[in-house]
């Protein structure tokens, strides 16, 4: 369809730069200039800060649409998975670091719950004519979830799955996992980019690219914490 215009690798660095905005915010406040108002709706001051983290809640929907993409178009489903835990375990001291400049942190980093939604739709697709197997597998990764504390915890991998199970409605998906995220119509906005994914794998094609994108979520995070703790 003409409207849908952004392939899979435009819509990637969408959702980093969305992160990048919201983790700026996030781990460097408070801050003088993100204190600034921007504006006043009602009795509501818009600071910086506000606006950075509410552009920033729209990045989750869309890595979380980027997983189920390429959990559908992997050639290679065990490697994918295995990418995605390699990377969490890689991102991890950097996330902790940026948190608290410690090794250790109470939460895991968001590729933790990328990964345990990757297993979710393992799950559906493994036990897909088993219900009583597949309830059993999903309830329990939504509980290991919660007990290893990975980012957005069973709401995140919720989200995903409902992308997995709903990606041929995509309205439907977007009304569901709107209704679902804790940023409600804030997060709902990134849909509107979901929407206009064409289905096209886009310019990052060769495995250097490809894997600069895994990479770059500990370097920045690793840069944030540098300036953080160190300027």
């Amino acid at each position: 369809m003409k409207q849908q215009f952004i392939s899979g690798s435009f819509l990637k660095l969408i959702a980093i730069i969305l992160m990048c905005i919201d983790h700026i915010a996030c781990f460097l406040y408070p801050n003088e200039w993100l204190s600034n108002i921007l504006t006043t709706i009602g009795n509501k001051d818009i600071t910086v800060y506000f606006l950075m983290r509410a552009i920033g809640r729209m990045a989750f929907p869309i890595f979380s649409f980027l997983i189920v993409e390429g959990f559908i178009h992997t050639h290679n489903r065990f490697k994918y998975g295995r990418n995605l835990l390699i990377f969490a375990l890689i991102s991890e001291i950097p996330w902790n670091l940026v948190h608290q400049n410690t090794i250790f942190y109470q939460t895991q980093n968001i590729f933790f719950t990328l990964f345990f939604g990757y297993l979710c739709m393992v799950a559906i697709e493994y036990y897909y004519n088993n219900k009583i197997r597949l309830s059993i597998s999903l309830l329990c990764l939504l509980i290991i979830s919660i007990v290893f504390k990975a980012d957005y915890r069973c709401t995140g991998i919720g989200v995903i799955m409902l992308m997995y199970i709903l990606r041929k409605n995509r309205i439907l998906m977007s009304i569901i996992c709107t209704c679902l995220l804790p940023s409600k119509w804030i997060g709902g906005l990134s849909f509107i980019f979901i929407n206009l994914y064409n289905g096209k794998r886009g310019f990052i094609k060769n495995n250097i690219a490809k894997y600069s994108f895994y990479l770059f979520y500990p370097i920045h995070l690793l840069i944030i914490w540098f300036i953080k703790f160190h300027l």
